[in-house]
């Protein structure tokens, strides 16, 4: 990651150079000449806050002085022929370089990349809808939502700057009220009410997305066991299926929630079955009834008995298609992109940002509640189009409970939201204490099928001790080997 998003920043340093790609002619037509200009110009400055926040994320953390430090910026093409040794900035620093990236590139960029916001038809050879999936304005908002959430939490923010929440509420905000208010005033345009469907580029809740693969079956490949002519290669926790609440809305701790762990997927939050594939879940063709495959996490499917097969005896439903099967003669197979920012992860960075300023219940600073943005995402369809929470009694008394009982309620939900997006990680380091909150073991099921058909679940069988040595990621060692003047992470002692 390091090298990429080097590289990547040094091909836009390249371009923006002393305004080099700005002050090229594109089009001989003067007016869309300067739409390409203004365009490419803005792209460039909210991609370089792009690799900037990646390198940020990832690398970002104590160094061995005890300082919080970032990543080092670098705003000029790099000499290769040269010697390089960069130096580390300050962790502050690289936040104000992103925002100021950010708002480099807003300057620029349309507020976003639809045709019915082009005036001009004859513009539309060069803006508008052509563009969606590039970054935009609302693309670079939601960037510095999501800075403004990692600055203002623990690891980062030592001071508790109530500021950071605050912007980071603000900017979130911008982009809520944007999909709510003009994506969401067009015919067929962003319904809060509706589910992701992961298989259409064009998905109105997408803030910014990678291309699409076109016919694409990567992802149910990866996920399902290798009876379904899958690899296996990922599976859900014990510990993230035990995140999903009841039907009930309540958490299956509670004793309200009805949770039986002699019969833990009976009841579950409607979310919990469009996510995960567990022992006897059946894999039914979209649209139709047919029953295309029936999960044995006991026999074919159990963990062991191939290495294509999940070691947790939890297969990941969540991004697979399920009109897929490739015993068809026609094999159906959709396009695929990653959404990198969407509806639901500026819907929850408000939430937990607002909370911490304002608590759950006050609408009055941000015209909603932290609680009522998180009905949004409780209340919608799931992916495969069940509906969520009419009545939500849980939700209502876990905001009667005060900020810290809806902090923790946030992180849950979020968890369950954004599962296998790759957040998650981040997420623990941000709000760690500790090591220890990272380097907790990770459990599956092991399940036994009775000779009268049914089933004994064993809900704590141990896979893995995690043993991370930091909160925070080391530096690659061939760049510390490279460029002495780079300061390690703390508890990296042996990469430096």
């Amino acid at each position: 990651y390091w090298d990429r998003n080097y590289k990547a920043i040094n091909q836009l340093n390249i371009f923006l150079e002393d305004r080099k790609g700005y002050n090229t002619r594109f089009l001989i037509d003067a007016d869309l000449d300067q739409l390409v200009r203004d365009r490419l110009q803005g792209e460039a400055f909210g991609l370089r806050a792009w690799f900037q926040w990646d390198l940020l994320q990832k690398f970002g953390g104590k160094g061995m002085n005890g300082q919080l430090l970032g990543y080092p910026i670098v705003l000029e093409p790099l000499d290769y022929t040269k010697k390089i040794n960069l130096v580390r900035d300050s962790y502050d620093d690289c936040v104000k370089q992103i925002l100021a990236d950010c708002d480099s590139a807003f300057k620029y960029l349309p507020i976003a990349h639809r045709d019915f916001l082009v005036d001009n038809e004859k513009d539309k050879a060069y803006a508008g809808s052509r563009y969606w999936g590039r970054i935009d304005g609302v693309t670079t908002k939601a960037i510095k939502a999501m800075v403004y959430l990692t600055w203002a939490s623990p690891t980062y923010n030592p001071q508790n700057d109530n500021s950071r929440w605050d912007m980071a509420a603000k900017y979130a905000k911008e982009v809520m009220d944007f999909k709510l208010n003009v994506d969401g005033g067009i015919s067929k345009g962003f319904n809060p009410k509706n589910g992701v469907n992961w298989f259409d580029p064009n998905f109105p809740g997408i803030i910014w997305s990678s291309r699409p693969q076109d016919k694409n079956d990567s992802m149910e490949r990866m996920f399902y066991p290798n009876g379904f002519q899958g690899d296996g290669t990922m599976g859900a926790s014990q510990e993230l299926v035990d995140a999903f609440p009841m039907n009930n809305g309540y958490p299956i701790t509670d004793a309200r929630s009805g949770y039986d762990p002699e019969h833990p997927y009976k009841n579950r939050d409607p979310r919990f079955y469009s996510i995960i594939f567990y022992n006897d879940a059946k894999v039914i063709r979209a649209g139709k009834t047919e029953v295309m495959y029936t999960f044995e996490n006991w026999g074919k499917d159990k963990a062991g008995i191939s290495s294509k097969n999940s070691k947790t005896n939890y297969h990941i439903k969540k991004f697979v298609f399920m009109g897929l099967n490739w015993s068809d003669a026609s094999i159906n197979r959709q396009p695929h992109s990653k959404q990198f920012i969407r509806w639901a992860h500026m819907v929850l960075t408000f939430a937990e940002a607002a909370n911490h300023v304002v608590g759950p219940l006050d609408a009055a600073k941000y015209d909603i509640s932290a609680k009522n943005a998180m009905a949004h995402l409780r209340s919608r369809k799931t992916y495969d189009g069940t509906n969520g929470y009419d009545a939500d009694p849980y939700l209502d008394e876990v905001a009667a409970a005060g900020k810290l009982a809806f902090d923790a309620f946030i992180k849950n939900e979020r968890r369950i939201e954004t599962c296998f997006e790759g957040m998650r990680f981040y997420d623990l380091r941000r709000w760690s204490n500790s090591i220890d909150d990272l380097n907790q073991s990770v459990h599956g099921v092991l399940v036994q099928k009775n000779e009268d058909g049914s089933f004994t679940y064993i809900l704590n069988n141990k896979i893995e001790n995690r043993l991370f040595p930091s909160v925070y990621l080391p530096l690659p060692y061939d760049e510390m080997l490279r460029m002495e003047n780079l300061i390690q992470n703390e508890g990296w002692d042996s990469w430096k």
